[in-house]
């Protein structure tokens, strides 16, 4: 059986679904008014992680700052990639047209997914991203195409690794387009109207 993500759907008049993915402390509900304005006719699922690390929301828990566990990584990511094929069934979404708006941890777990289960994730933006797994063998993306907004003084998710993230992705056949603001980890308007230029070119 799948595994089962608490969630919230909001059915959008084009075919393209946004998975909104939150960051750590985040829950279902955090990013559905960003997706609304950055991609205002999509779909948008958005699932809560199942992680739990201090009483806060995540997709996956680390061992320490910087830290990951990749063997939970897969674990989380096999349950997300079977979650999106359910729930793109029961909505009755186009499977080939499923894009990540993901955040943080939420991008980090996009980011694994796409390359753990090549296509299940059509591409996406990915917020203050970093690489937390690198598989044994490079999947072939064909093409997804990839926004990485990084924090230019970003002390959480230093930029050299965002960068690194960014050539692994194009290497694995990614069209990757990399942007830095001068900011830090959060989140700031910069960074919603480029996603919106971005989503209205590809939707």
């Amino acid at each position: 059986m799948p595994a089962e993500f608490i969630h919230r759907f909001m059915r959008g008049t084009a075919p393209a679904t946004l998975l909104a993915l939150h960051g750590m402390g985040g829950d279902e509900n955090d990013l559905l008014p960003v997706c609304r304005a950055v991609a205002p006719g999509a779909s948008v699922l958005s699932p809560r992680g199942q992680a739990i690390e201090d009483g806060l929301f995540k997709f996956f828990n680390r061992l320490g700052p910087g830290v990951f566990d990749e063997n939970e990584i897969r674990r989380r990511a096999n349950d997300l990639q079977e979650w999106i094929g359910s729930a793109s069934a029961q909505y009755n979404l186009d499977p080939s047209r499923i894009y990540v708006l993901g955040y943080s941890n939420g991008a980090n777990i996009a980011v694994a997914t796409m390359l753990l289960h090549p296509g299940v994730i059509a591409g996406g933006v990915l917020l203050r991203p970093r690489l937390v797994l690198k598989p044994e063998t490079l999947p072939d993306l064909k093409g997804a195409p990839v926004l990485i907004a990084a924090g230019e003084t970003d002390t959480a998710i230093p930029l050299p690794e965002t960068e690194a993230l960014g050539r692994l992705l194009s290497a694995a056949g990614a069209t990757v387009d990399l942007a830095v603001a001068e900011t830090g980890h959060d989140l700031t308007p910069q960074d919603f109207n480029m996603a919106k230029r971005w989503f209205a070119q590809l939707i």
